[in-house]
C-alpha cells in the first residue's frame, strides 16, 4: 500500500490510521479501560497502522497521555501522533475556545510532554474560536513549525470560509471535517478547494456511529439515552432506507470475503479526495480488522457501484 504526503509537508502515513476518542476519552463514553486504551494502541501499530489520532479534548489529555505511554519501546520515527487543541479549561471549570497564537502555543508544549515526544507530527486547531483571525493562528502554528514542535498544519471543524481565511498565506497541509457516505456535504465546494490548495482530508465519524458497518437491522431500536435516538438517520423511515442501503454492500463485501465494514473503509482509501481515515476502536479486536481494509482492492466497477448506492 502506498503511503500519501500531508498537504505540503513531508508527513508522509498509509491512508488507514486510528481515532482514539475511545482510548483515554473517559468524557466521552462510559466505563472506558485505560489498560485496554493502551492494548489498543499497541495492537494498531502491531498491525500495521502507524498514524494515531488523538485530541486534547479526549479525556481533557488523558487519551495524549496513554498514547505517551503505549508507544514506549517502539520506533518513534516510523509513528505519526496527530492531536488537536484549542479548547482553554478556566479556573471555575469551563471550556472556551481559544485560537490566540498565545494559548495555541501553550497547547502544543503541553501536548508535547504528555505524549512524552519532542515533536507533533499534525496539530490541529480543534475548533475555530471568533474573535483570533485565523491566518493569525495559523501562522503562530507555521513558527513551531520552523522550531520543529509541529510538522504539518492542521484544522477542523472549520466552515469552508474560516479555512479560506486560515490558509490566506497558503499554509495550511490537511483539513479533518465530518464526511461519511451519508453526509457528502463537502464534495460540493470543500474538495474542490482542497485539491486546489494541495490540503489534505481526513475525514471523522466515517462508519456514521455504526450505521455503516451492516450491524443494524430495520428492527434495530435505540435507548432513550443513547446518542443515535435523535439522529435522523437513525429514525423511521430514512433509517430503513438506510439499512437498505448498507444491505446493497454486504455483496461485494462478500465477494472479497470481507465485512461491510472493511469494504467501506476501502472506498475511503480508494477516494482521490480522502488521504486518511480514522476508525474509532473500543477493543483491540476492531483494530486488528479495520487493519484488514488496508488489503482490499476495490475495482473501479466496485467503487462506483457504492458511490452510486449513497448518492
Amino acid at each position: 500500500m502506498n503511503k500519501i504526503t500531508i498537504g505540503k509537508s513531508n508527513v508522509t502515513t498509509l491512508p488507514l490510521g486510528l481515532g482514539t476518542n475511545a482510548v483515554g476519552g473517559h468524557n466521552l463514553f462510559p466505563n472506558l479501560n485505560d489498560e485496554t486504551g493502551i492494548k489498543i494502541i499497541k495492537q494498531a501499530l502491531n498491525s500495521g497502522i502507524t498514524l494515531l489520532d488523538t485530541a486534547f479534548a479526549y479525556g481533557m489529555g488523558r487519551s495524549e497521555e496513554l498514547i505517551g505511554e503505549a508507544i514506549k519501546g517502539y520506533d518513534r520515527s516510523k509513528i505519526i501522533i496527530a492531536t488537536k487543541g484549542a479548547q482553554k479549561v478556566l479556573n471555575n471549570g469551563d471550556v472556551e475556545i481559544d485560537n490566540s497564537p498565545e494559548f495555541l502555543r501553550e497547547t502544543v508544549e503541553a501536548s508535547l510532554k504528555r505524549l512524552q515526544t519532542d515533536y507533533i507530527d499534525i496539530f490541529y486547531i480543534h475548533f475555530p474560536d471568533d474573535k483570533t483571525p485565523k491566518d493569525e493562528a495559523v501562522n503562530c502554528l507555521n513558527e513551531l513549525k520552523k522550531e520543529g514542535k509541529i510538522k504539518a498544519i492542521g484544522v477542523s471543524n472549520f466552515s469552508l470560509e474560516q479555512l479560506k481565511e486560515a490558509n490566506k498565506d497558503g499554509l495550511v497541509d490537511i483539513d479533518e471535517e465530518a464526511y461519511n457516505l451519508f453526509d457528502r456535504e463537502a464534495e460540493k465546494e470543500r474538495f474542490p478547494y482542497l485539491n486546489q490548495n494541495n490540503i489534505s482530508f481526513v475525514p471523522f465519524f466515517p462508519l456514521a456511529s455504526g450505521l455503516l458497518t451492516g450491524k443494524y437491522s430495520k428492527e434495530t431500536s435505540f435507548p432513550e439515552n443513547d446518542i443515535r435516538n435523535g439522529n435522523p438517520d437513525f429514525i423511521g423511515q430514512q433509517f430503513i432506507n438506510n439499512v437498505e442501503k448498507v444491505n446493497q454492500v454486504k455483496e461485494i463485501a462478500q465477494n472479497h470475503n470481507v465485512t461491510t465494514a472493511q469494504t467501506i473503509l476501502a472506498w475511503y482509501i480508494k477516494n482521490p479526495n480522502i488521504s486518511v481515515v480514522i476508525p474509532g476502536a473500543k477493543e483491540p479486536e476492531q483494530v486488528q480488522t479495520n487493519a484488514k481494509a488496508l488489503e482490499i482492492d476495490l475495482t473501479q466497477n466496485e467503487y462506483d457501484k457504492i458511490d452510486k448506492i449513497f448518492k
